[in-house]
């Protein structure tokens, strides 16, 4: 008796069924991870003004985790936008790039340094540290988070690096591997300042440790990408990617608001009128204080993110189909600009 071997489209659907189980099994295990410590962290009123109130230890891994993907995640498609035609012959030319992203990995390490050598002299974990060093993070990712800018940034950004690309091309080769290592390191180096910026506040909180576990957690995912997109040529979900990765990025947000209101409040920059009571898990895991100015901060920042996407999306509609229709340029992998 002979066995049938499967068809192309069965072995598809059998890959599609694995995927999907393995993502549903992720799924199912944060959750149940998250139910766990919810059922048995302490119930109760959280204290808005109470010194020792703090993130989880979880919570500060996940949200580190997710920042540095993020921001590893756009660094890649912004590699894989202006190397997708450095084919054949060309290929060569993706070293150069390869070598000034390794460069900016390496000051943004450098950069890390600096930011904690800056925040010591100016005087360390204090609560007017803490609350300066908030506000900066929620500004920045505030501006990241916002969709109308996003789209305006981003488009320019990505152009910026593809013009560049094709004036090196079309230049004197003399200039042409300094070029490509400047583009390299200006595309991860952006990212990685951000990062920089993003995670003072979280480390000055919750510790050195507790923020690298994230962080290395990120880089890991990020590198996992990176492998299949420019070593094993594999076209991901980016846009799938980008909008999952934007809309935790946006609970981040409200965490970070959270969290520097609350500082604010403990360096006695803001009042803090408690008007409810928040299991005590609330507070723990996504910084939601139950005090007037706190939610009222946290509704205006989730207000201007959906309200940013919304008029974008106007503006994106409004305009003439012949202008919003554009010609194919080069394959690859879909820019930024063409995901927003």
């Amino acid at each position: 008796m002979s066995l049938r071997c499967p068809t192309a489209d069965e072995l598809a659907h059998r890959k599609l069924f694995l995927r999907r189980s393995a993502w549903t099994l992720v799924a199912l295990f944060a959750i149940g991870a998250l139910t766990w410590k919810a059922v048995t962290a302490p119930d109760g009123v959280t204290d808005p003004t109470a010194a020792d109130t703090h993130l989880a230890h979880g919570a500060v891994v996940v949200n580190s985790a997710l920042l540095v993907f993020r921001e590893g995640l756009e660094a890649v498609l912004v590699l894989a936008a202006f190397t997708a035609s450095f084919t054949g012959a060309r290929s060569g030319l993706r070293k150069p790039v390869a070598g000034g992203a390794a460069l900016a990995l390496a000051a943004s390490v450098a950069t890390w340094f600096i930011a904690i050598a800056i925040i010591g002299a100016l005087g360390g974990p204090g609560l007017d540290v803490q609350a300066a060093t908030g506000l900066l993070a929620v500004a920045v990712l505030l501006v990241v988070m916002n969709w109308f800018f996003h789209k305006i940034y981003w488009t320019g950004w990505i152009s910026h690096h593809n013009r560049r690309r094709r004036q090196l091309l079309d230049g004197p080769g003399s200039g042409l591997r300094l070029g490509l290592v400047l583009l390299g390191f200006t595309a991860v180096y952006r990212e990685g300042f951000e990062i920089v910026l993003f995670l003072q506040n979280l480390r000055i909180k919750a510790g050195d440790g507790t923020v690298l576990e994230g962080v290395a957690l990120g880089l890991l995912f990020t590198v996992a990408v990176g492998v299949l997109t420019f070593a094993l040529q594999r076209r991901l979900p980016y846009r799938r990617m980008l909008v999952a990765t934007g809309v935790l990025l946006g609970f981040v947000l409200l965490v970070m608001v959270g969290e520097s209101v609350q500082e604010m409040q403990l360096a006695g920059w803001l009042p803090a009128h408690t008007f409810a009571t928040f299991p005590g898990f609330i507070g723990l895991w996504f910084a939601a204080f139950p005090t007037v100015e706190g939610i009222t901060a946290q509704a205006l920042a989730a207000a201007l993110v959906i309200g940013s996407y919304v008029v974008a999306e106007r503006v994106r509609f409004s305009r003439p189909q012949t202008q919003r229709a554009e010609p194919a340029t080069e394959p690859g992998p879909p820019t930024l600009a063409e995901q927003s």
